[in-house]
């Protein structure tokens, strides 16, 4: 029993090989015919999407030189669990 467990474990890179070529050949066959071939294309590049925005965000900003003051230091965590807190969190505080 114990030869017969060696010579499959000698033997089994050159089982697995083929099973996994043949397999992965179907599978690349099948997305190749059950996907969509036609990805339609964005209505604007990515730069004029960005200088939109950037302008949008310009339009809604009030006055630029109202920033909040560094001596406060609201952008350092108060402890490690607020450091990586979604924006939606915490604006429940």
């Amino acid at each position: 029993m114990n030869a017969i467990f060696a010579a499959a474990l000698r033997r089994a890179p050159y089982v697995t090989l083929p099973i996994a070529v043949v397999v992965g050949a179907i599978g690349y066959n099948l997305e190749a015919i059950l996907s969509d071939k036609h990805t339609p294309s964005p209505k604007s590049s990515i730069e004029e999407s960005r200088i939109e925005r950037r302008l949008q965000e310009l339009e809604t900003l009030e006055d630029p030189s109202n920033v909040a003051s560094l001596k406060e230091k609201g952008f350092v965590p108060k402890t490690l669990f607020d450091k990586n807190v979604s924006p939606t969190l915490r604006d429940l505080k």
